[in-house]
């Protein structure tokens, strides 16, 4: 068995074994957190090259022109998840800090690590990087007019474009150009064949680092509030167990096939914590919660996506949906 094959058939085990050795070094060193934190870009870049290297770039040019599942993906990440953050959140306690960290994080959608989860559950990962352009940008317009809608004028003029910007130049471009490089010399030489061949096994263990740095760098920064930020976990939970049960609606109203679906319900439930977080850490005094708001989202999403790609492929979505019709529901295409 290869090592690519090897590595995929325990990758669940591999990030078992990285959140627990975050754990143990969050709580026994937890003077390094902002030391391990420093690597969370690299770390990302990393994995994210790694993915997109698996995506060949003739069929993510095809990806660019499926309007349908461009359609989707906005109306569910920007009017649906909206609705719901609005529902989930009613249970929270009136305090702005814990609002805002929890409003900025829920209504963004994750423009990273959701390539590699759908990548992992089978979904079509080349329509999740075509789309990533109209997701940071939609994101950066409507922040702030939801944050506005939500809480008010004054929350929403202390939000600042430049880390959204600034994270997609780094997070998402430099990685995306480095694998068209890449694909490039790999058509043209047989060392780059190789070095293209070679990263295949790259995945899941720059998967394991991502989970190791952030669960390491941030879980002092959660424990240190825990007490007062408790009650956005059952949001968060909640969160990651209705959008994908909306997101198989969405896509069996829309006709998607099945690696659209998956990734349309992978797209509708991550969320942008880590591009969001600087923001947090950005905002004026009285915000102070707001930061661990976020990272607490991160770490319940980082355990609930390990289960969500085993659950979307064998349970939610194993086949492409219904085709649901204004008339009733007919089978899907």
């Amino acid at each position: 068995m290869d090592l690519k094959r090897a590595l995929r058939r325990r990758q669940v085990a591999v990030y078992a074994v990285a959140v627990a050795l975050a754990l143990a070094v969050a709580v026994g060193r937890p003077g390094a957190a902002p030391l391990v934190e420093r690597l969370i870009d690299p770390v990302l870049v990393v994995l994210l090259y790694a993915t997109f290297l698996e995506i060949p770039f003739v069929r993510l040019r095809r990806a660019f022109t499926d309007g349908r599942f461009l359609a989707a993906a906005l109306a569910t990440n920007f009017l649906v998840v909206p609705a719901v953050v609005w529902i989930l959140t009613r249970a929270l306690p009136a305090n702005p800090a814990i609002l805002v960290g929890a409003f900025m994080v829920l209504l963004t959608p994750c423009i990273d690590y959701v390539i590699t989860f759908t990548e992992l559950a089978g979904g079509d990962a080349e329509r999740i990087t075509a789309i990533t352009p109209a997701l940071m940008l939609v994101q950066l317009a409507l922040l702030p007019a939801y944050l506005w809608l939500f809480m008010g004028r004054e929350v929403a003029a202390v939000i600042e474009a430049r880390p959204f910007v600034e994270a997609f130049l780094t997070i998402i471009a430099l990685p995306l150009a480095l694998a068209w490089l890449t694909e490039a010399w790999a058509e043209r030489s047989g060392r780059g064949a190789a070095w293209q061949d070679a990263m295949g096994w790259l995945p899941v263990p720059a998967m394991g680092a991502t989970l190791f740095v952030v669960v390491a760098s941030q879980f002092p920064r959660v424990s240190e509030s825990i007490g007062q930020i408790a009650a956005v976990v059952p949001v968060y939970v909640a969160f990651l167990a209705v959008m994908p049960l909306l997101a198989r609606v969405a896509a069996g109203l829309v006709g998607l096939d099945v690696g659209a679906s998956r990734a349309l319900a992978f797209t509708s439930v991550t969320r942008n914590s880590l591009v969001v977080l600087p923001l947090a850490l950005a905002l004026p005094a009285g915000y102070e919660l707001a930061p661990a708001v976020v990272v607490t989202q991160t770490l319940v999403e980082l355990a609930g996506m390990v289960a969500l790609t085993r659950v979307v492929p064998a349970w939610l979505l194993p086949e492409a949906p219904e085709r649901i019709s204004l008339g009733g529901i007919r089978s899907g295409e």
